[in-house]
C-alpha cells in the first residue's frame, strides 16, 4: 500500500502483521505512525480517549460503573492543563504532532469502526490534546494502582488500630515522623483508584516488568544484547502495545509503540536500544488537611479552597454535577462541607507532556548510550531504562519526576498540610537518579526491585521483591557466553526463588501426600505441575492467618482477593514471616500460624497449575460478553509461572474481576544486528475479522519469537 502526505508513504505487512513502513520526511514519519495506528486500532484509541475525558456515560453506556469511571477523571483533571503543555512546543513539534493526529484522521473520520456504528457514536477529529491525554491517563492508572494503594492500605492499618511497632515491621526505614495520632482522624475513601477504573478490561496497568542489558565482554557476536518483557494485564484484546518497523529514509526504529502516542517506546534503531520496566518511584504524595467551616488552614491562616464544576452528561439519566475542591496539595478526596482532617492528593506528573514528547523524539536520533541516557531521563514518567548502543556501551537510567520532599518525610505517609514545609520544592534532576553507565560487572537488571544504591536520591520507598532480579543474576553468572537463544530461554525461565526460601517454613509440619508433592518439587510454576497450586494455597493462606490475627478474617480476606497489595508488595509481607520475632507474631508464635495453615489447606483437592491458573483474553469494547463461538475472545489460556519467577503469571481476582500479570511483550536485540526477536500477546489488530487479531497468541503463550 502507497499513500502520500508530504511524499509518498509505503506499507507493507510482514507476515505476523506487523507493518514495515518507509518514509522520506519526518512529518510522513508520524503521519504514517498515526495511520498505522488508526488503521489497525481505531477502536482503542476511540475507547482510551472517552474514558480519559470523562464521556463514558454520554457516549458508551449509561449506569453506575461508567459513572464511577467518568467521575474520577474528572477529578483528575488532566484536560484542563493540556494548553499550557501546548504552548511549550516548538513550531517544528507542533507540525510533527499535528502530522501525527492527521494520520488518524484520514481513518477515523473516514470509516467509523464497526463497535461505534452499534452506538451511535460519531467520532471527533484527533488532536494533540488527545494524545497528551493518553499520556497522562496510561502513567498514572499504572502508578495509583500500586504505590497510591498501598498507602491507601498502611492508612487503613493505622484506622484499624494496628500497633506502630508492627507498622514499622511491615514498612521498615518510610515511617519516621509520622504522626500516627493524627492519621488516626483523616477522613479517607478506601480506595484511590475505584474499583471500576482499575480493573476495567479498557485500561491496562504497566506494573512488573523485566530488562536487563549485557555488554560484549561475554556475548557470542561481541556486541550488547538487550532484553525486556514488559509485564502488563494480559486479558484482554488487543494488547496495550502495538509494534512498528518504520524507516525515515536509512533510518528506523524496530519495536512498540502505543496507539495515541506519537512515540517509539521500548525497542531499537539503527544505533541504540532501549527498554522499560516500572520503578517504584514514589510521585504521589498525600497531605492532611485541617477543615474548618469548608476552609483549610496553611501557616496559621484559613484559606478557600479551589472548586471546579464538572458537569457529567448521561444518555438515559439527567446530567450529573460533580464538584471538585483542590488547592496547592492537588484534589481534595472528599468534599470540606463538615469540620475534620481530610486528605488531599497529588501526582508529579499531572501537567507532564511536552517533555516526554521532545524526549522520546530525540531518542530516535540518539547515536549513543550517554545521549540516549540524557534524554530518556527527562522523561515525565518514571521508568527504569536500559540501554545498548552498537558501539559496545551499555547504561541504566531511571526516569520520572521525583518531588524534592523535606528531608525528613519520605512521602509515603500523608504529612501536615497546614505547614507549607511540608510542600514540594521541586523536582529530583535526572542526573541525581538512579544511573549507571558502563556497569563494571557487564551487566545491568531490573526486575522492579530497589534501585535507590544507584543515585544520589532515593525515589523508591517500596519496592517489589528481587527474587526475579537474584534470578535473572544467577543465570548471567551460570552462563560464560550470552546470545539471543539464551534470553529467549530466560524469559521464559519458570524458576521461583521466594518459593524455594519459603518451602521449608511448611515442610515440618506437613505429612503424607503433600508433603512428598513439595519435597519433589524443581520449584518451578509449570501448568501442569501440582506442586504450585499447593505452595500458592500454603502461602497465600499464611498471609491471611497473618492479617487476621491483627485485622480480623473479614479485612484480610478483602485484602488478599480485592486488591493488587499482596501481588504487587509480597516482600513487606515476606520479611515478616522470615523474622519469628516480628510483633505480628505476639499473640500467635509464627510455628503455630504456619501449622495452622498446612492444616488448613491438608483437606484441599491440589490441581494442575494450569487449571487454575488461566485467562481468557476479553475484546476490550464487549468485555466478555459475547458468546464464545463469535470469536472476540481468546481462550481459556493457561499461564506458565507465578509472582517470583522471571516469566511471572499472576491471575487474581481483585473487585469481582479477573485479572493477570503476565509478560504482555516480549523482545531482545543484540546490536551486532539490526534484528529484532518479539513475541506480543495478541496481534496488530483490534478487529476481530482480522487474521491479525490474536494472530501471535499461541506463539505467545509457547516462547516462540518471531524475527524482523
Amino acid at each position: 500500500m502507497k499513500i502520500s502526505y508530504e511524499k509518498e508513504i509505503s506499507f507493507v505487512r510482514q507476515e505476523m502483521g506487523t507493518f514495515e513502513i518507509q518514509t522520506q520526511t519526518e512529518k510522513d514519519f508520524y503521519y504514517a505512525m498515526g495511520f498505522a495506528h488508526a488503521t489497525d486500532r481505531p477502536t482503542q484509541l476511540l475507547l482510551m480517549r472517552i474514558l480519559g475525558k470523562g464521556e463514558a456515560c454520554e457516549h458508551l453506556m449509561d449506569n453506575e460503573e461508567m459513572l464511577e469511571l467518568d467521575i474520577f477523571f474528572r477529578r483528575m483533571n488532566w484536560k484542563s492543563e493540556l494548553s499550557k503543555e501546548i504552548d511549550k512546543f516548538s513550531e517544528e513539534e507542533l507540525k510533527l504532532a499535528q502530522a501525527y493526529c492527521d494520520g488518524i484522521n484520514q481513518i477515523i473520520l473516514k470509516k467509523r469502526p464497526f463497535h461505534f456504528k452499534l452506538i451511535g457514536y460519531h467520532p471527533t477529529p484527533w488532536t494533540i490534546e488527545d494524545s497528551l491525554l493518553i499520556s497522562r491517563m496510561t502513567g498514572y492508572i499504572s502508578l495509583a494502582q500500586s504505590q497510591g494503594e498501598v498507602e491507601r492500605f498502611f492508612l487503613q492499618l493505622v484506622k484499624n488500630g494496628v500497633s506502630v511497632e508492627k507498622l514499622h515491621e511491615l514498612f521498615p526505614a518510610i515511617l519516621n515522623g509520622c504522626d500516627f495520632e493524627t492519621l488516626r482522624k483523616v477522613n479517607f475513601s478506601e480506595k484511590i483508584v475505584p474499583d471500576s477504573v482499575k480493573w476495567m478490561n479498557m485500561i491496562s496497568a504497566a506494573i512488573a516488568s523485566n530488562n536487563w542489558v549485557v555488554d560484549g565482554s561475554k556475548t557470542k557476536s561481541g556486541k550488547p544484547i538487550l532484553a525486556n518483557d514488559p509485564h502488563l494485564e494480559t486479558n484482554r484484546l488487543p494488547n496495550v502495545w502495538y509494534e512498528l518497523s518504520i524507516h525515515l529514509r536509512n533510518r528506523y526504529f524496530k519495536g512498540c509503540t502505543m496507539p495515541g502516542l506519537p512515540a517509539c517506546l521500548i525497542g531499537r534503531t539503527n544505533d541504540l536500544s532501549w527498554g522499560a520496566t516500572y520503578t517504584f518511584m514514589d510521585a504521589i504524595d498525600s497531605w492532611v488537611e485541617d477543615v474548618k467551616d469548608g476552609q483549610y488552614l496553611l501557616d496559621e491562616q484559613r484559606l478557600d479552597f479551589s472548586k471546579r464544576q464538572e458537569v457529567i452528561k448521561r444518555k438515559k439519566h439527567d446530567d450529573y454535577l460533580l464538584e471538585v475542591y483542590e488547592n496547592e496539595h492537588g484534589v481534595l478526596d472528599g468534599t470540606p462541607n463538615d469540620d475534620g482532617f481530610y486528605l488531599t492528593t497529588q501526582w508529579s506528573s499531572r501537567a507532564a507532556g511536552h517533555q516526554s514528547v521532545r524526549a522520546i523524539r530525540n531518542m530516535f536520533y540518539a547515536k549513543t548510550v550517554e545521549e540516549g541516557m540524557k534524554h530518556i531521563g527527562q522523561l515525565e514518567v518514571s521508568f527504569n531504562w536500559v540501554l545498548a548502543d552498537s558501539l559496545g556501551n551499555i547504561g541504566y537510567q531511571m526516569s520520572g519526576m521525583m518531588p524534592l520532599r523535606k528531608d525528613s518525610w519520605s512521602g509515603f505517609y500523608p504529612i501536615a498540610g497546614w505547614q507549607s514545609k511540608n510542600n514540594w520544592k521541586g523536582f529530583v534532576r535526572p542526573e541525581d537518579l538512579p544511573r549507571v553507565y558502563n556497569p563494571t560487572q557487564g551487566y545491568f537488571i531490573t526486575c522492579n526491585q530497589d534501585l535507590n544504591e544507584f543515585g544520589e536520591a532515593n525515589p523508591i520507598n517500596i519496592a517489589m521483591g528481587d527474587y526475579r532480579f537474584r534470578r535473572v543474576k544467577q543465570l548471567l553468572d551460570e552462563n560464560q557466553q550470552y546470545d539471543v537463544p539464551l534470553f529467549q530461554k530466560m524469559q521464559n525461565d519458570l524458576y521461583a526463588i521466594q518459593a524455594k526460601e519459603m518451602v521449608d517454613y511448611f515442610l515440618p509440619h506437613m505429612t503424607g501426600a503433600q508433603k512428598e508433592l513439595l519435597e519433589n518439587w524443581d520449584f518451578n510454576y509449570h501448568p501442569d505441575q501440582k506442586a504450585p497450586t499447593l505452595f500458592e494455597e500454603l502461602y497465600t493462606r499464611l498471609i491471611m492467618e497473618l492479617l487476621s490475627a491483627s485485622l480480623g478474617e473479614d479485612v484480610a480476606h478483602h485484602i488478599i482477593t480485592d486488591t493488587g497489595i499482596l501481588v504487587d508488595f509480597y516482600l513487606n509481607f515476606d520479611q515478616i514471616i522470615h523474622n519469628p520475632n516480628a510483633k505480628w507474631f505476639e499473640t500467635i508464635s509464627r510455628d503455630e500460624m504456619i501449622k495452622r495453615s498446612v492444616d488448613k489447606v491438608k483437606s484441599k483437592r491440589i490441581v494442575r497449575w494450569g487449571d487454575i491458573n488461566q485467562i481468557t483474553m476479553t475484546n476490550m469494547f464487549f468485555g466478555g460478553k459475547l458468546p464464545g463461538f463469535l470469536g472476540f475472545d481468546k481462550g481459556p489460556i493457561e499461564l506458565k509461572g507465578g509472582r517470583s519467577s522471571i516469566h511471572q503469571g499472576q491471575v487474581y481476582t481483585s473487585a469481582g474481576r479477573i485479572t493477570s500479570f503476565t509478560p504482555s511483550y516480549r523482545f531482545i536485540t543484540d546490536m551486532d544486528e539490526s534484528f529484532i526477536y518479539s513475541t506480543l500477546a495478541g496481534g496488530a489488530s483490534d478487529k476481530r475479522w482480522s487474521k491479525f487479531y490474536a494472530n501471535e497468541v499461541d506463539n505467545w503463550k509457547n516462547g516462540i519469537y518471531k524475527k524482523y
